[in-house]
């Protein structure tokens, strides 16, 4: 979580086990992870006592509310739709919902894939969705064998209309994190370093910006664009890639770029610590969020209903028990 407390740029790491997809919907977050979709919410009202010592040190909390435990399905993009959530289920090669009762529920398979098996053959990846609705999805190759991508990953990326099931675009390099914004289709052609435009209709792209970094996550703010950059090292599945040839050194952050301009404008660099990120999210109106896991302490203090919040902090309980 990255903020801001007035002076500077703040940072908060918090430990969740291979985060993948983010989508926000109002005060609600939704990430996946290794083996659970979970959806947290923003308890502002708490936030701003989360320190008891530093009060509105924080202006957004987010809690864990509900998971979903689906496996390990190697979800990779999610969503909020109209009639429910939405997960890029990668070993599957579908999209799937979430269920009460299964670890998921098939929705949707390209065409070229003729069984719903864990194979992972075509590496679907990215979702981009209209109106609550999936209308572009990513991967990494049109193959229906288990993991028949994999030898044309440097070039053998497309983008597919999902009510068609057309392939609008070929010959990607790795594609991420489609989206739709101000009447375009926007991509990652991620092993080029690229963020592209695509005309809708025509599906003719142009190069908007180049980035030294592999790319993953993309959403927009107006005019700029945020993006992530990896620097990914590991060779099995990234190597032979052209942003590898292009520069010797590759860095990991979240790019600015003015989609206006057509260039970088703000770089916020992980120097350590992290070499990889997957998605990234904009939060409005938060300036200081504060995000938790079930694991910690003071996420089974807090207490929250429709109309109150609650801490249950120590100083509490001691004065309940004289």
């Amino acid at each position: 979580m990255i903020g801001w407390d007035g002076q500077q740029v703040t940072l908060l790491f918090r430990d969740f086990e291979k985060p993948m997809g983010l989508d926000t919907h109002g005060s609600k977050m939704l990430l996946a992870t290794r083996h659970q979709v979970i959806e947290l919410a923003n308890a502002s009202v708490l936030a701003y006592e989360f320190l008891e010592g530093q009060p509105g040190r924080y202006d957004a909390l987010y809690l864990p509310r509900v998971s979903f435990y689906t496996g390990d399905l190697n979800v990779h993009d999610v969503a909020y739709g109209e009639d429910g959530l939405w997960l890029v289920n990668t070993r599957f090669s579908c999209l799937s919902s979430p269920s009460r009762e299964y670890s998921f529920v098939p929705r949707w398979r390209p065409p070229f894939i003729s069984e719903t098996v864990p194979e992972d053959r075509c590496h679907l990846n990215g979702l981009a969705m209209d109106s609550g609705r999936p209308q572009f999805v990513t991967a990494l190759g049109e193959s229906d064998v288990v993991g028949g991508w994999r030898p044309g990953k440097a070039t053998g990326g497309i983008v597919m209309d999902v009510p068609s099931g057309a392939i609008v675009l070929r010959g990607l390099s790795m594609p991420h994190s489609p989206r739709l914004h101000n009447g375009a289709l926007w991509v990652l052609n991620s092993g080029a370093g690229e963020l592209w435009s695509v005309e809708l209709g025509s599906f003719r792209h142009e190069v908007v910006c180049r980035l030294p970094g592999y790319l993953r996550g993309l959403c927009f703010v107006g005019q700029f664009a945020l993006v992530g950059l990896s620097a990914i090292r590991e060779k099995h599945i990234f190597g032979d890639l052209p942003i590898q040839q292009q520069l010797p050194k590759l860095r990991c952050g979240v790019a600015v770029v003015d989609i206006l301009a057509g260039r970088q404008v703000g770089f916020f660099e992980f120097t350590e610590g992290c070499t990889e990120l997957y998605d990234v999210q904009f939060l409005p109106n938060v300036f200081r969020p504060m995000i938790l896991n079930s694991e910690k302490e003071a996420f089974h203090q807090a207490l929250t209903a429709p109309e109150f919040s609650y801490w249950l902090r120590p100083s509490a309980l001691a004065s309940e028990s004289s």
